[in-house]
């Protein structure tokens, strides 16, 4: 019998075609008007049979695949979004994420504000076109900056909390660098010490200036320490700053008139609380979003559960995108309770560390063992890493602080994860989804692999 993880993809190629940038680019019909709305849409292709051990209501299962449409182009769902921080992939260019299969990529909206500024993006024709990449893309809000320069968490975003509840909660040896009011967040630059502020409508504003398909609307995003009161507070801020957001979105859509029409999407928070989570669902899903984002720190044991909860009240027509999530198990889970798409910046973060993600687990290239390994990355990949090059190579590139090195190493991985979501979609479509989950998560973590 053939393995399912060996079955032949029967519902789209790996890489489908794409026309050249010079079509891809999107030219207004209608120079003096505002972005058409239309551009932007969602459909869905198939969707996972219910079941008994469904976690939506019901046993409702709500994984699908489909298609998202934006003036860039389409992505095919359910999707993995590389993230290219400041409108680059480190070491690796657009041209070589279009070629390992990568529909789209996902810009960070504070580092971007930084540097080079939103103008000049905006000057530059927007994202896509400033980075030489002609496929859709997104910007997250710059509401992560409020945990990871307020609390100094940086990307861990799973916390082991022991109990511990505090909403004064900062890493060991960080200085607090954002902090939180009604009316938006103050920050302190990282690479200078400057402040800055951001609200809803300062976030908008930078936002459509930077130019992506789609953008997040500005957020509060807490840790598991705090306490069940703040959790209350910060849901009930995050909601009347995505109201804000909404009406400054619709404002300079109307204003900035002869741009493509660049789609908002919600943030659901909540923390680890079920009736939390689904009350900030309700609250998203009565405004007007073109989509939805499920964020926050999420304990794994619940992942799956929350992402339920919130599709439970969401309507099914919003596409779904759960932010910073790269786990295998835990890309399973979103999946299958109805995430539509993925960004996390570990792929490319741990690589340049040297751990490499394979269908046999994660394992680090810098082992002794691999100096004298020949062999690709992975047997089977067909990535241009693994057609090309030796673990002995990328073992000595990594350790001699070679680009090459980390060129490689993220090539490797985010086909990885572009790949596994490729064949996720095909499962669903193909009617096979429980089999090759349970298979693929019995093979990657068959030796107790991280990831």
């Amino acid at each position: 019998m053939t393995s399912l993880l060996e079955r032949p993809r029967t519902a789209r190629p790996e890489h489908p075609d794409q026309p050249d940038q010079s079509t891809q680019l999107p030219q207004p019909e209608h120079p003096d008007q505002p972005g058409d709305r239309s551009a932007f849409s969602f459909e869905t292709t198939t969707r996972l049979p219910d079941s008994a051990q469904g976690k939506g209501r019901g046993g409702a299962r709500y994984g699908r695949t489909g298609v998202i449409h934006t003036p860039h182009g389409d992505i095919t769902t359910p999707a993995f979004v590389p993230v290219a921080t400041q409108a680059a992939m480190k070491a690796v260019l657009p041209e070589q994420m279009r070629e390992l299969g990568a529909q789209c990529l996902l810009s960070n909206a504070f580092h971007l504000f930084e540097r080079p500024g939103e103008d000049v993006l905006d000057e530059a024709g927007g994202l896509s076109r400033f980075m030489n990449w002609d496929g859709p893309t997104f910007t997250d809000s710059g509401g992560f900056q409020v945990l990871s320069l307020g609390a100094g968490f940086k990307k861990t975003l799973a916390m082991d909390v022991k109990g511990m509840k505090s909403d004064d909660v900062i890493a060991k040896g960080k200085e607090r660098l954002a902090f939180v009011d009604e009316d938006g967040v103050t920050f302190k630059s990282p690479l200078n010490g400057s402040e800055h502020r951001f609200s809803a409508e300062i976030s908008m504003g930078i936002q459509h200036r930077i130019g992506a398909d789609i953008m997040f609307a500005f957020d509060e995003l807490t840790t598991l320490m705090n306490t069940r009161g703040y959790q209350e507070r910060s849901v009930e801020r995050t909601f009347r700053w995505a109201r804000r957001c909404v009406a400054e979105h619709q404002r300079l859509t109307q204003t900035r008139v002869g741009k493509p029409y660049q789609a908002l999407y919600g943030v659901v928070q909540g923390a680890n609380y079920e009736d939390l989570r689904r009350h900030a669902a309700q609250q998203i899903a009565s405004l007007d979003f073109d989509g939805v984002g499920i964020g926050g720190a999420i304990e794994k044991r619940v992942i799956g559960d929350t992402c339920a909860w919130i599709c439970d009240e969401m309507p099914e027509s919003r596409p779904r995108h759960v932010l910073g999530i790269a786990a295998v198990d835990d890309i399973f889970a979103c999946v299958e309770n109805g995430g539509d798409t993925f960004d996390c910046v570990a792929p490319a973060r741990t690589g340049r560390n040297g751990a490499i993600y394979t269908r046999d687990g994660r394992y680090n290239i810098k082992r002794a063992a691999y100096k004298h390994d020949f062999g690709p990355l992975e047997e089977g990949c067909n990535c241009y890493a693994c057609t090309h090059y030796s673990r002995a190579y990328i073992d000595h590139m990594l350790r001699a602080h070679e680009l090459n090195g980390f060129t490689l190493a993220t090539i490797h991985n985010e086909r990885f994860f572009v790949k596994l979501l490729d064949d996720i979609r095909a499962s669903i479509d193909g009617g096979y989804f429980d089999e090759f989950r349970d298979e693929s998560l019995a093979r990657f973590y068959a030796n107790g692999s991280r990831g």
